[in-house]
């Protein structure tokens, strides 16, 4: 049986976590779809052209450790906004998304674009202080980040990017649930997202 769960938001809003919890819960297979864009951003910052990298994309691209640098996640956001690049990944994202047993994607577009016939669509957000707060962290404590304003100034010129972009803008789709994890803790973001994927099931 094919079950596609669909989850958007911006970054640092919790659906990776929230995605990976929900894909254990059900037994599903999950994508972390900024995957594929952060691996065409990778290859576009040693040269290669963006259309080539997203065309040439192979599934160990997806395994390098260096995928989750702020220059990456800046480079990922700029190469989405090109219509060829995000052409050429629909097909590997649709194909994931049908395979039997179920799946969970999550990204800016899965809902609206990607698998607007999901079963199951869930919109996760919150506010831009309260997600450059997880960032910084994370960064911090990774020694990558010192200086939160420049995180916070981030992670507002990429949601800028992405709900402006001309081609598939990050955006709710109309039959979305709407979670906002500003005041929840990681355990209860989930649990709220298995009660109201459950509904669906």
């Amino acid at each position: 049986m094919a079950f596609t769960i669909a989850i958007d938001g911006p970054a640092a809003a919790g659906k990776g976590t929230i995605s990976k919890a929900v894909a254990a819960h059900f037994g599903f297979a999950h994508l972390d779809t900024g995957l594929l864009y952060r691996a065409v951003g990778a290859k576009t910052l040693t040269g290669t052209p963006a259309i080539a990298a997203a065309q040439g994309l192979q599934p160990e691209d997806l395994e390098n450790d260096s995928l989750r640098t702020p220059e990456v996640a800046q480079a990922a956001s700029k190469v989405a906004a090109i219509p060829e690049v995000r052409a050429a990944l629909v097909d590997f994202q649709r194909a994931f998304a049908r395979r039997a047993g179920g799946a969970v994607l999550d990204g800016r577009d899965i809902g609206t674009v990607i698998c607007p016939q999901a079963e199951a669509k869930l919109f996760v957000t919150a506010s831009a202080e309260v997600r450059a707060k997880r960032r910084f962290d994370e960064l911090a404590a990774k020694g990558l980040a010192d200086d939160y304003e420049a995180v916070l100034r981030d992670v507002r010129e990429r949601d800028d990017r992405d709900m402006n972009r001309s081609d598939a803008p990050l955006k709710p789709a109309a039959d979305a649930v709407l979670l906002d994890t500003s005041d929840l803790s990681i355990d209860e973001a989930v649990r709220q997202a298995i009660s109201l994927i459950s509904e669906r099931t």
